[in-house]
């Protein structure tokens, strides 16, 4: 057993270990190969740089290929995005022309080693349209939703559905997000991983050192929400809680923090929107932090008293997943994914308003020792639900479940 399942093993137990060694046994020999739109920012890269080695250690042939595309693609494809979490937004034909070209040359690029892959995983809508220009595929293809696809703009989501509905089956994070189409859904909640940067445990002296580079008094409390800055996100509606809470408690202080996407090209301009708000207030901290910033993440995190995460819309919110896991009450839009995570007065609050975020943010801070005990409970649910390896048990058991004839399924 190498030393990093080793080290899964000391986080989930033995049980959970060995089911993985079980999955991947019949699979030894077979190609993986995952595509997603980037490398860095948002969770689909953040769950691929760990479950991609993962899958290697336990001696499944992984890679990992990104498409590539000049930047009005990236705006093109943010717009998609958007369109799917329910903006109206109009495609001009040129745009679809745009996002078609760039699949195309990218599916000869990577055609050889598509075409020959056992399992192909196509990550969100971006590259979702490469299935069409490898038309000698070896092995099954399977298109992987991380959007809150719920309420689409429906012209969207037909555009999108013709490619998808190509594919041998598709993934969505929640029933409630999944269309129909012709092929088989499942429904695999995505996941952190517990020994990330991003997610181990942390000396008291390096927290602080995070707090005194970021100016952040140590000894009041932290109000944290970090993510991208998307307008989907909320940040001028987590803005306007911290305001109302602060009028009852001017310690307080609010830190929104995140970091950028390479497909997302609207983040730089919330950053600025949101900034210019705090322009006027010492305890607002609006942070753009760089790229590798996973430990600076995980001791903010760490210093906070609640962690929030006003989403209006969310695939899953794997910061809501970080700030259970590392023993936080959490304050939640009550959309998407945050739904399935924060068990509203067990592991936080699910809350619809501003004026219901401040509500918690001021209840939590008064009765430390409920959000104390709301920390404990949701670090033991994401144990049980939430990490990597559950995950990867779910996507290696349907793998292996498409090897065979329809009605032969694994049941865990």
């Amino acid at each position: 057993m190498s030393d990093l399942i080793e080290q899964y093993q000391v986080v989930v137990g033995v049980e959970a270990i060995d089911q993985l060694y079980q999955l991947a046994k019949p699979l030894k020999g077979k190609k993986i190969v995952h595509v997603n739109s980037t490398r860095s920012g948002g969770g689909v890269a953040e769950i691929l740089n760990k479950m991609v080695p993962l899958t290697q250690h336990l001696g499944i042939d992984t890679a990992w290929e990104v498409i590539e595309g000049p930047p009005e693609f990236y705006d093109r494809t943010k717009s998609f995005h958007n369109a799917l979490q329910g903006d109206r937004i109009i495609i001009p034909p040129s745009n679809l022309q745009l996002f078609e070209y760039v699949n195309h040359a990218n599916a000869l690029r990577l055609r050889d080693q598509l075409e020959a892959a056992d399992v192909v995983m196509i990550h969100d809508p971006q590259p979702v349209a490469l299935i069409e220009h490898c038309p000698n595929r070896k092995g099954k293809w399977i298109w992987r939703c991380h959007i809150d696809a719920s309420r689409p703009f429906w012209p969207v989501w037909k555009y999108i559905s013709k490619f998808a509905s190509q594919y041998d089956a598709s993934i969505f994070s929640l029933a409630e997000f999944a269309h129909q189409l012709p092929i088989p859904m499942y429904i695999i909640p995505p996941s952190i991983d517990p020994l990330s940067e991003k997610n181990i445990d942390l000396e008291q002296h390096e927290i602080d050192g995070v707090l005194a580079q970021y100016n952040i008094d140590s000894n009041r409390p932290l109000i944290t929400q970090i993510s991208r800055f998307d307008r989907f996100k909320d940040p001028v509606g987590v803005i306007r809680a911290y305001s109302m809470a602060k009028k009852f408690n001017p310690e307080i202080q609010l830190l929104l923090a995140g970091g950028g996407a390479a497909d997302d090209p609207e983040g730089q301009a919330v950053f600025d929107e949101v900034k210019a708000l705090g322009e006027t207030d010492p305890d607002l901290h609006i942070l753009m932090l760089p790229d590798k910033a996973d430990r600076a993440v995980n001791a903010l995190q760490r210093a906070s008293a609640i962690i929030i995460q006003k989403s209006v819309k969310e695939g899953f919110g794997l910061t809501v997943t970080e700030g259970l896991w590392k023993g936080k009450p959490v304050i939640g839009g009550a959309v998407g994914g945050i739904k399935l995570q924060v068990i509203n007065g067990q592991t936080g609050h699910l809350v619809h308003t501003p004026e219901g975020a401040a509500y918690w943010m001021r209840y939590l801070l008064q009765h430390p020792e409920k959000g104390a005990a709301m920390g404990a409970r949701g670090k033991e649910f994401v144990r049980s639900k939430f990490l990597s390896t559950r995950q990867l048990r779910e996507y290696l058991t349907l793998i292996y479940s498409l090897g065979f004839e329809d009605g032969d399924r694994i049941e865990l």
